[in-house]
């Protein structure tokens, strides 16, 4: 590992009712399910030898639930940083994927061809989510030494923007990235490649 490297391990929260129906969750606080709470559980588990200097979590229960066993049997407090929310899907958010491309086609394929600028109704673009998250991972980043290994809890579309960000990939394929829950991405980061 480079001198001016650190680690981010990118965790996505455990199983919701909604995740598991197919509905947009979006930044309505959806509590974790059986299947997530255990999912969280068998996380810190394999984590559990594994060095985690500092963790990171959405202030949306899901994330805030799924951090919870990781910090249980360290001496480090999650810190909660609202833009890792998930997007804001607006008038989306509870509805099945297939209603929503069918009730809002027109807006859906606008948002397909142009996700930086279009929004669903009431809702954040792509744009906007990756400047907040992007901003939220650079504080991390400037706040902890090269070498460290810091752990993100967050949303599936979340860690998606940070993959696309840090791997210099084509904003626009940013869903093809989005992680199954409780998923582990590990992202090497340079100090100066934050920007």
């Amino acid at each position: 590992m480079k001198a001016d490297t650190l680690t981010l391990l990118c965790i996505r929260h455990g199983q919701t009712d909604w995740n598991l129906e197919g509905r947009y969750c979006g930044q309505t606080d959806v509590e974790l399910n059986d299947t997530g709470r255990c999912g969280a559980e068998t996380l810190a588990e394999d984590l559990r030898s594994e060095r985690i200097d500092a963790v990171y979590s959405s202030d949306l229960i899901r994330a805030i639930s799924t951090a919870e066993p990781l910090v249980r049997s360290r001496d480090i407090e999650i810190q909660h940083d609202k833009r890792l929310r998930e997007i804001h899907q607006g008038v989306w958010e509870g509805m099945l994927f297939p209603d929503i491309k069918k009730k809002y086609a027109e807006r859906f394929a606008e948002r397909a061809q142009d996700p930086i600028s279009i929004a669903p109704p009431g809702g954040e673009t792509v744009g906007e989510v990756k400047n907040r998250v992007t901003s939220a991972l650079q504080d991390i980043i400037n706040r902890h030494e090269a070498g460290s290994r810091i752990a993100i809890v967050a949303h599936g579309f979340t860690l998606a923007i940070a993959r696309v960000h840090f791997g210099n990939i084509d904003i626009r394929k940013v869903w093809d990235y989005i992680p199954p829950n409780t998923e582990v991405i590990e992202i090497k980061v340079q100090k100066h490649d934050t920007a």
